[in-house]
């Protein structure tokens, strides 16, 4: 059994422009791509929904997340990208905020909404989606520095 633990004491720590962006991709097959491309699904406009719900879960990732802290965000972007492809959609989130402690979560967080309720929106169309590839792309601010991902 796991001792200690927490939330993390911040309070030593600087105040910073902190900034994080992550993306997240969903597999939709044929019939779903068809229904994004072409805007026509019949709950409604899938990209714009999926926006709000990214941006909800940025605002609320330390109701969802046990040991985070509340931040105060001042910017959050949400871009989607379709490829033809492989039939599937990318939902990419940054998120800005100025304090004691990195945005990485409500970025990962708000990505991970925006492509759920990209699968809820349109599974009627079939349940075959897949959602992959939730990842950190990029960092700045703090004390570890920026990071930026390889690949």
């Amino acid at each position: 059994m796991a001792k200690g633990g927490g939330m993390i004491d911040i309070g030593d720590k600087d105040v910073t422009v902190r900034t994080a962006k992550a993306r997240g991709t969903v597999i939709l097959g044929e019939k779903a791509f068809e229904v994004v491309k072409e805007d026509c699904c019949v709950k409604g406009d899938v990209l714009a929904t999926a926006k709000i719900a990214a941006i909800q879960a940025v605002k609320s990732t330390s109701a969802i997340i046990p040991l985070c802290h509340s931040l105060l965000i001042e910017a959050v972007d949400v871009d989607f990208e379709l490829t033809e492809e492989d039939k599937s959609v990318s939902a990419a989130v940054t998120v800005k905020s100025t304090g004691k402690t990195g945005v990485e979560m409500e970025a990962l967080t708000g990505v991970s909404a925006a492509c759920l309720t990209i699968y809820d929106m349109l599974k009627y169309t079939g349940r075959e989606m897949i959602i992959s590839q939730i990842k950190l792309l990029e960092k700045t601010g703090g004390k570890s520095g920026d990071y930026k991902r390889d690949n």
